[in-house]
């Protein structure tokens, strides 16, 4: 099944549970959260090669590891496992998935998404496969790595930002859905796993929309959004 037949099958749907939050779930079964690690670091995609070698003095650079955007991938034989990062469509519309095996059946998908804008996800060690289609290439980020000029100002159709890399916390305001939006959500996560676990709160807003991105909260996602400045 390719990724735009198989979209039709897993498409998003947001519920509200008994604690008020509305969850935007694009996976189906229970899925565990991985722990985020850096990739690997080492070669061209889809197989990474060896590592550079140490040079006299102290250890040289290496380069990320990278996957390509369209394609499947078996983790730890094509791709190490690790946090890796798109910056979106590179053809009709940017879709991924981790899965559990390779038959390709619906319940052997651990998590997926279909991206707008920016987007990261962290394949865990314990996964086997990882598929993107049409997206452009993603690169091997460090989850733990500080830096950067975090935004204060941002697009709410950016997709999946890094809190504290891409923009800083604190407390942000919307006008809501954009005007051309099929509807605004926005979600804060803990980790770049895309299950139902490493949501901490999301919201669907039909006007004008505040949220507290927490210093301590790894990602902050908006679609379709209106943009959102610091107040």
């Amino acid at each position: 099944m390719s990724h735009t037949s198989r979209t039709s099958w897993i498409a998003r749907h947001r519920t509200l549970t008994s604690c008020g939050a509305v969850l935007a779930l694009v996976t189906l079964g229970a899925c565990t959260a991985p722990e985020e690690t850096g990739g690997a670091g080492g070669g061209a995609a889809p197989k990474p090669a060896a590592s550079s070698p140490a040079a006299k003095g102290g250890d040289a650079p290496q380069k990320k590891a990278a996957i390509r955007g369209s394609g499947t991938f078996e983790v730890g034989k094509d791709v190490p496992p690790g946090t890796y990062r798109t910056t979106g469509n590179g053809g009709a519309g940017c879709y991924w998935e981790r899965s559990k095996d390779s038959s390709g059946e619906l319940d052997s998908i651990l998590a997926n998404d279909n991206v707008t804008g920016t987007s990261y996800v962290t394949v865990a060690a314990t996964d086997k496969i990882f598929k993107s289609g049409d997206c452009k290439d993603w690169e091997a980020v460090d989850p733990q790595a500080a830096g950067g000029s975090p935004k204060t100002e941002f697009s709410g159709k950016a997709g999946m930002l890094k809190v504290g890399t891409d923009i800083a916390p604190g407390t942000y305001k919307s006008e809501g859905p954009s005007e051309d939006g099929a509807g605004c959500y926005w979600e804060r996560a803990k980790n770049a796993g895309h299950d139902i676990d490493s949501i901490i709160a999301n919201e669907n807003p039909a006007g004008p929309a505040v949220v507290t991105i927490g210093a301590d909260d790894a990602y902050f996602k908006t679609v379709d959004c209106a943009d959102w400045k610091k107040s």
